[in-house]
């Protein structure tokens, strides 16, 4: 490591629930819910794929080491990575979802559903989004409401949680949403924004996959997290983000 890079800490993320810090090629997680550190380490430990290394754990601090290579791409901006890279990631995580499930329970259909209801009725009452967006968006959602074959999956699995170099994965990081749940979540969430570059992902992945359900949780995780991300000092308005992603489906009659 250079030494030159230890002098400056690099605030990569902090909200009231947790913060993570850069010190030269160090990631400080610290989190107020020790549960999501103990997911994080024990998912890793099992996920067949590339991950960080942890350094060390002295709750309610979690160090792990950085991984090399880019993030597939950042919400808000075309993916510069190559459909080669995009088919690597989606390989791995082929091999994530058919691993053996981890030994802790996921989130149960009804409670994704109502959530779902909870959070459109907080977009209407607060008038964040037009009735007409919030209601075809909460129509299209519906095919994601539907019973799955519980697979290994990410749960978090943003495109900047994915690294790659050149047309290789080198790590997948943040994992303390991981958990048995639907695959098509995880495809759904990494190309939230990016759907241009799904047909790339599914290259690697494989095409036995139902797109409409994949479409469906675009418009879910958008509904739903929404909220949360005004909440924490976060613009889901900004270009590319959630809340154009859910004004695209008014563009299209079939949600596509």
């Amino acid at each position: 490591m250079d030494k030159a890079g230890t002098d400056q800490v690099e605030v990569v993320v902090a909200h009231s629930q947790r913060a993570t810090l850069r010190v030269g090629d160090i990631f400080l997680k610290v989190d107020g819910d020790l549960a999501h550190a103990d997911v994080e380490v024990r998912a890793m430990a099992l996920a067949p794929i590339p991950t960080p290394a942890i350094l060390w754990r002295e709750p309610p601090a979690l160090a792990i080491a950085a991984v090399s290579g880019t993030a597939l791409g950042v919400l808000g901006a075309p993916s510069e990575a190559s459909s080669a890279a995009w088919a690597a990631a989606g390989a791995a995580i082929r091999k994530l979802h058919d691993a053996p499930l981890p030994p802790w329970p996921g989130r149960a259909l009804d409670d994704v559903a109502a959530e779902l209801d909870t959070e459109c009725e907080w977009l209407l009452s607060s008038g964040a989004l037009p009735a007409e967006v919030v209601r075809r968006n909460r129509e299209i959602a519906e095919a994601a409401l539907r019973p799955w074959t519980p697979a290994f999956i990410h749960g978090d699995l943003q495109i900047t949680h994915v690294f790659v170099d050149g047309d290789e994965v080198t790590g997948v990081i943040d994992w303390s949403e991981a958990a048995p749940g639907d695959a098509m979540f995880d495809l759904a969430i990494l190309t939230l924004g990016h759907e241009e570059r799904l047909d790339d992902l599914l290259a690697g992945y494989g095409d036995d996959v139902d797109r409409d359900v994949i479409r469906a949780w675009w418009s879910l995780r958008s509904l739903t997290a929404s909220r949360w991300l005004i909440e924490h000092g976060f613009d889901p308005d900004a270009p590319g983000c959630e809340f154009d992603v859910l004004r695209s489906r008014m563009e299209d009659p079939e949600g596509r």
